[in-house]
């Protein structure tokens, strides 16, 4: 297998040049330099890495995990890591079939009642409380508490796998930080940092807010991108070069919480808004991303040196009621 530059890479495998900087900055793979190119390359050992990484993200194994399963020799480590994953998973099937089983329950109970036209009224009648309650548990002399704590389980395991809010952000004077070029991301935020630092921004507003987004977004064509960071000051904060002052309108969003480096969550995130009922996607400033942004969470605690770096993301997607 001959040896790929990022975008190459990019294309034939259908991921994100930034997800392929973040598996490298996090150690899963590692790129080669060479004097008279200025890109990126991906020998044989890293394409076979991520190979693994991608089968691996698709049955949801968690980045960490496969910085262990790439490195793990032996296999026992793997073995382990691959019997929890199983082990959750069947919690989540049994938490689908009981709640399968429960409506199939209502559903029976429901037909009947049409078809001789006696409507009942559900929480209050008896049978079908009894038949549910059946499902929850084993026969047993338990109380009625605990039945329904079961059910609660299993719909907070469900719940948690697509977790979505909706939330206004105000608006905000804000201190930009753009980078066009080889890792947008880490270039923008190094000069973010030092502002942070210089302003003392920490101590002035700390409840300061960091947002981000792809300015101009990658494209199949384009090698390069680029990046911009956002961070909230107070109105009369005098803002230098090369970061320069904006206003931000704020606005109605839909907001998902990933870890860091669950980009791929941005598809599945847009698929969830699109098939809303009650709300739609609003593209507004800015452009970058049509107005969608990351949030970086707990920005005071790593700036003021509380943490070593960004763990959790919130996807911010501009959104109108319907």
């Amino acid at each position: 297998m001959e040896s790929m530059t990022i975008s190459e890479v990019s294309k034939a495998f259908q991921i994100s040049t930034r997800m392929l900087r973040y598996y490298e900055k996090i150690g899963l793979i590692k790129s080669i330099s060479k004097d008279d190119y200025a890109y990126r390359i991906y020998d044989e050992t890293a394409i076979r890495r991520l190979q693994y990484i991608i089968i691996f993200r698709k049955l949801h194994i968690p980045l960490k995990q496969i910085g262990v399963i790439l490195d793990d020799k032996k296999q026992q480590d793997t073995l382990r890591i691959l019997q929890e994953k199983i082990v959750e998973l069947n919690d989540e099937i049994e938490a689908c079939t009981m709640i399968r089983d429960i409506l199939n329950v209502l559903t029976v109970s429901l037909r009947k009642s049409v078809e001789n036209e006696i409507y009942l009224e559900l929480i209050k009648n008896q049978d079908l409380l009894e038949v549910t309650n059946a499902l929850l548990l084993p026969k047993s002399n338990l109380k009625e508490e605990y039945k329904m704590n079961v059910l609660n389980n299993a719909n907070e395991k469900l719940e948690s796998k697509g977790d979505i809010r909706i939330l206004y952000l105000p608006p905000a004077t804000v201190a930009c930080s753009h980078y066009m070029g080889e890792n947008p991301e880490e270039n923008a935020e190094k000069a973010l940092a030092t502002f942070i630092k210089e302003s003392n921004l920490t101590v002035l507003k700390p409840d300061f807010r960091i947002y981000g987004f792809n300015n101009p977004s990658p494209t199949k064509d384009m090698e390069q991108y680029g990046y911009e960071f956002y961070v909230t000051i107070p109105q009369d904060l005098i803002v230098e070069s090369p970061l320069i002052k904006k206003e931000f309108p704020g606005g109605l969003y839909a907001a998902h919480c990933i870890k860091m480096g669950d980009f791929h969550e941005w598809m599945s995130f847009s698929e969830q808004i699109k098939a809303s009922k009650e709300y739609e996607m609003e593209w507004r400033e800015p452009h970058g991303m049509g107005g969608c942004m990351e949030e970086h969470i707990n920005a005071y605690s790593l700036y003021h040196g509380d943490m070593s770096e960004f763990t959790q993301l919130d996807l911010l997607i501009p959104i109108k009621r319907k």
